[in-house]
């Protein structure tokens, strides 16, 4: 979002957290906020009806019984933002550190449940120590109820998950299978076994923050999907995510009113350097082509030689998946393929189409990529673009070697439209390697060997280092100058606005995971 929108949006959230005082003081955006207080951010002022506030436990083991109170660590219920209807939980850690008893499951399960009659996203804000242990199976089977309604509710609405707080052991299970994690920097960890465990099994001391922070998470592991600063900042991540999406699988998002103008943008014709060897930043090429200040990436941080997120272009809502040529140059590794992969699924359950930006030399080679199996990983992203029905618009800037241009959403597995600039090269692989194997011969005869493969290396270039011989055969539907990219996507996606599918009938696919 753009810096005056940010500051609008700091500007709201601050009056509603003070009550309509104009700003917050420095100690109220550092500390963590209380469950009641998240949902006043969260959701439209007076538009939250709580469910379940007065549940208590039933437990009466370890002198629980004298220890009851109302709510029992999770406020639950309905509300909305931006007007559209959401179901949101937040746990408590003030009332049992926010521990889940088969009580506090029972009020989440019925918010699942609720939302998915009514078709609504649904929103977890975790703040929990985990299981209630003087409960013993009962929290367990509780933790269990939720992960089933996790699985019942995938595809069929949004699932956001923020964890503003401690979240361990089997609690991570239920945000890893939800549409998006959100954590919050410095307050917020999340790991399966924590660091006195790993101390006492592998000897390793490390800390909470590096075992399972915000950081790791974003960078090492993918699993986040977007960090905050603080709590506000978190709340303020979710309402941005939410404008992008659906309610749910049989709706589609909301787009927002545009005057379409003449749309051509002369500064993209400059950004592709002549050297094909010089990186350039694929972001600028995004910024070029989407609304203002629309793009809203996902994952920033983590296999950035890949970028994905949401933008808006011409008022509609569109998914992004691009090759990134300053990071690795933009090759396809394994944890690209992965959270690409993941992008383009989601995109797909919820009617997002797809805007794929193509510049990308090929597979990372290496033992480390073919041991972490490259080869299942690299067929999850092709899987996925193969298997999405959403309408789907390729633009090859200017690499694209070898089965990485079938990866990456080529005609042949099912792009609609696909363009491509001038400056595009759509070959096998680079021109040098392909020369030294096809004129090897030749070049090994020559009596100057680097002159000879210079004079082949210019002649396979002008042969396949331009995207018209795809154009002949129909691969690429039209090579178009730069400045005119806006114009033709915003015709193209409002051209494939009413696309359908029928897919061959089967239970479900079974995608290489």
């Amino acid at each position: 979002m753009g810096q005056k929108v940010k500051e609008l949006q700091l500007k709201l959230a601050e009056a509603a957290l003070g009550g309509g005082q104009s700003r917050i003081d420095a100690q109220h955006k550092k500390r963590k906020l209380t469950a009641r207080e998240r949902i006043h951010l969260l959701l439209d002022e007076q538009s939250f009806e709580e469910i379940g506030a007065l549940v208590t436990h039933r437990t009466v083991d370890f002198g629980m019984a004298d220890q009851k109170v109302l709510g029992d660590g999770v406020v639950t219920g309905y509300g909305t933002v931006n007007g559209r209807l959401v179901y949101v939980f937040a746990q408590d850690f003030t009332v049992f550190g926010g521990s889940l008893s088969e009580t506090h499951a029972e009020k989440i399960c019925k918010i699942m449940d609720l939302a998915m009659k009514n078709g609504a996203p649904l929103i977890g804000l975790n703040d929990s120590g985990g299981a209630r242990i003087q409960e013993g199976v009962n929290s367990l089977g509780g933790y269990a109820d939720i992960f089933y309604r996790n699985v019942l509710a995938s595809g069929v609405i949004p699932q956001i998950s923020a964890i503003m707080g401690p979240c361990a052991g089997g609690a991570v299970y239920s945000p890893a299978m939800t549409d998006f994690i959100i954590m919050v920097e410095d307050s917020s960890y999340m790991f399966v076994t924590g660091p006195n465990v790993v101390k006492t099994v592998t000897n390793e001391e490390v800390s909470s923050e590096e075992l399972g922070g915000a950081s790791a998470h974003s960078t090492k592991s993918g699993v986040t999907h977007l960090t905050a600063a603080n709590d506000l900042q978190c709340i303020l991540k979710i309402k941005q995510l939410l404008a992008y999406l659906p309610q749910n699988c049989e709706d589609r998002p909301v787009n927002l009113p545009y005057s379409l103008e003449e749309e051509f943008r002369y500064g993209l014709d400059k950004i592709v350097p002549e050297n094909p060897l010089q990186p350039y930043d694929m972001k600028e090429v995004i910024a070029g082509i989407l609304d203002a200040d629309s793009f809203f990436e996902i994952q920033e941080r983590y296999a950035e030689n890949i970028l994905c997120g949401f933008g808006r272009l011409a008022g509609r809502s569109i998914g992004i998946i691009a090759n990134q040529p300053m990071s690795l140059a933009g090759v396809l590794d394994v944890d690209a393929s992965k959270k690409a992969a993941r992008f383009v699924q989601f995109c797909d359950c919820f009617n997002i189409p797809l805007l794929v930006l193509v510049d990308v030399p090929g597979f990372l080679p290496g033992t480390d990529q073919e041991w972490n199996a490259i080869i299942t990983n690299g067929a999850k992203l092709l899987f996925a673009f193969s298997e999405a029905t959403v309408p789907r618009v390729t633009l090859i800037t200017r690499k694209a070697y070898g089965g990485a241009y079938d990866v990456m959403n080529s005609k042949h597995i099912g792009a609609d439209l696909n363009f491509a600039w001038p400056t595009a090269e759509i070959a096998v692989m680079g021109a040098k390697g392909a020369s030294e194997i096809i004129f090897k011969k030749e070049i090994d005869q020559a009596s100057d060997p680097a002159a000879k493969l210079a004079e082949k290396e210019q002649e396979y270039a002008a042969t396949f280092a331009n995207p018209y011989r795809a154009a002949e055969r129909g691969f690429v539907d039209e090579v178009i100058l730069p400045n005119q990219t806006r114009r033709k996507l915003i015709k193209a996606f409002a051209m494939l606005e009413n696309k359908t599918v029928q897919r061959p009938k089967k239970k479900h696919s079974n995608i290489p995971l």
